[in-house]
């Protein structure tokens, strides 16, 4: 298995590079579990891809660099997602890559689980989670794992951050080993209809005259 992980940070070093390479220690290991050898993992630094991005734009065709960078999303296991927030949202660059990735193979993504984080300076900007990353994947038909990931300044270090991370990563390799995420329904089961009138017998009732049995899930 392969985990591969996007990461806009923009200086070095990175707080946005760092959460990835925690995120994925501990998916790569569960992943593999119950194998003592972690999955592989390989890091996307869009920083260094910023100027092919740009030619993607103004020329259609992906760089040599971009265009890698592409293939091996697009054959990952599991893709762990990190951004900076600009404007309580992702950064320009992480959209600009996942726009052009989708307009170079939009299928790119279907079916594929991601985990989404996020790096700030305070912790007013956490939602951007489920306001801007967790739509923007739903979008790309990815499979996003119920647990997101923000990173405040005052987070790093705190007790809180570690427990988000473990769950997240575990959340992320369950889906890769094809498993249910926690939270998730469980993996082929069926929604049941019973008919409204079987549920009223059971508590002892009988349905009103004249009214037609529904079905309830």
């Amino acid at each position: 298995m392969k985990i591969v992980v996007v990461s806009a940070g923009l200086s070095v070093p990175s707080s946005t590079r760092l959460l990835g390479d925690r995120l994925a220690a501990v998916a790569a290991q569960e992943a593999a579990a119950p194998s003592p050898a972690p999955a592989g993992v390989q890091v996307v630094e869009l920083r260094d891809l910023a100027v092919e991005i740009a030619h993607n734009f103004t020329n259609g065709f992906p760089g040599p660099a971009l265009a890698d960078a592409f293939g091996a999303v697009a054959r990952a296991d599991g893709l762990i997602v990190v951004t900076p927030v600009f404007s309580a949202s992702y950064s320009g660059l992480f959209k600009s890559f996942f726009d052009t990735l989708s307009v170079h193979d939009e299928e790119a993504l279907a079916g594929k689980p991601v985990l989404i984080a996020a790096t700030g300076g305070t912790a007013r900007h956490s939602l951007v989670l489920d306001h801007a990353l967790r739509p923007l994947f739903a979008h790309l038909k990815a499979v996003v794992v119920p647990t997101g990931v923000y990173a405040a300044s005052e987070d790093w270090g705190a007790a809180g951050l570690d427990r988000r991370i473990e769950r997240a990563a575990r959340e992320l390799a369950a889906l890769m080993r094809g498993m249910p995420a926690a939270g998730s329904p469980a993996a082929g089961q069926a929604s049941t209809l019973v008919p409204f009138e079987e549920r009223l017998t059971a508590l002892g009732q009988s349905p009103r005259p004249g009214k037609s049995p529904r079905p309830v899930s």
